[in-house]
């Protein structure tokens, strides 16, 4: 082992083992597509509660039900806009049918409504097992990393007669940093999970509580 080789953050990558190099170059791309998903996510989720907001604004504004259909039937929806479309649309489908019990039309509504919930919610909660992957197992892959530099420290001791911590300190600097490198991916994405999941999670309650505030309105019309 060269006890004068560069211990700069770039000399020891350099210098670590090929696996520990795929390893790191692994963490690496692990790390850049869990940051593109966070600031993805950030956006998504910021744009979807505030056109939540924007519509709840509308909706207990005291718009009348058909001008609102007709206001965001004219564009792409998403989110509480697009609960209330489908639902909305249901309602309309089977008023128009003669002889239609009011039990059958609600029942109708609410199941539109509902696959207009499940759409939206896969859509916000896309890509978060990728950042919940990269969260978990991330600090295991750089733990390998480690392992297996520190293997290979200390089998190029082996030919040494007295080992030093000059000789030692080189090779175990190298391991050590794909366990950085695991952290480094693997925190960001953590939080970001966590964050994000629980912001999904009170998006989704007041699309359920929509849902049930507009099933109501809409019984009134029909009795």
């Amino acid at each position: 082992m060269n006890v004068t080789q560069d211990l700069s953050f770039i000399g020891l990558i350099s210098n670590a083992s090929i696996v520990v190099q795929l390893v790191m170059l692994g963490l690496l791309l692990a790390s850049m597509a869990s940051w593109w998903y966070i600031f993805r996510k950030m956006f998504t989720i910021n744009d979807a509660r505030q056109a939540s907001e924007q519509f709840e604004r509308d909706f207990w504004g005291g718009f009348d039900l058909n001008t609102l259909f007709q206001k965001i039937s004219s564009r792409e929806v998403s989110g509480m806009e697009s609960i209330f479309e489908g639902g909305f649309k249901e309602f309309l489908k089977q008023r128009k049918q003669t002889g239609t019990d009011v039990g059958i039309v609600m029942e109708s509504t609410r199941r539109a409504m509902r696959a207009s919930y499940h759409r939206e919610l896969d859509n916000l909660e896309s890509h978060l097992p990728f950042l919940a992957t990269v969260g978990s197992v991330s600090p295991y892959v750089g733990l390998f990393g480690t392992v297996w530099g520190i293997m290979n420290a200390f089998r190029g001791l082996s030919s040494v007669g007295q080992a030093t911590l000059a000789q030692v300190a080189p090779g175990i600097a190298e391991a050590l940093i794909a366990t950085a490198m695991g952290l480094f991916a693997a925190i960001p994405a953590v939080i970001a999970y966590n964050r994000y999941s629980a912001e999904i999670d009170r998006l989704a309650t007041r699309f359920e509580s929509f849902m049930e505030e507009f099933s109501n309105i809409l019984q009134r019309q029909v009795k």
